[in-house]
C-alpha cells in the first residue's frame, strides 16, 4: 500500500512546491516555535522535577539545587519568546 502511494505523494509534494507565497506565515512561525520550546520544556520537567522532589524528600539541603534544576529548562520558554519579540 506505501508503494502505491509514492507517485501520489510525490505529485502532491511537487505541487507544494509551484504554490506561490509562504506556506506559514511569520506569526504562524513564531507561536510554533514557542509552543515547542514550552513542550520540550515541559517534557524536560518531568524528569527533572520528579528527581528533584525525592532529592529534597531526603535531604533538606537539597532545595536550592532540585529548585534550580526545575527550573532551568524553563529558560528555554524564555529564550523563545525573546527570539519572537527580537526577530
Amino acid at each position: 500500500m506505501v508503494l502505491e502511494l509514492g507517485p501520489e505523494l510525490a505529485d502532491v509534494a511537487l505541487q507544494a512546491e509551484e504554490a506561490s507565497g509562504p506556506t506559514l506565515e511569520n506569526e504562524g512561525a513564531a507561536a510554533l516555535a514557542v509552543g515547542l520550546a514550552a513542550l520540550a520544556a515541559g517534557y524536560a520537567e518531568r524528569g527533572i522535577g520528579a528527581a528533584a522532589v525525592g532529592a529534597m524528600a531526603e535531604d533538606d539541603d537539597m532545595f536550592v539545587p532540585g529548585l534550580i534544576m526545575t527550573v532551568l529548562p524553563e529558560t528555554l520558554v524564555i529564550l523563545a519568546l525573546v527570539v519572537v519579540f527580537i526577530v
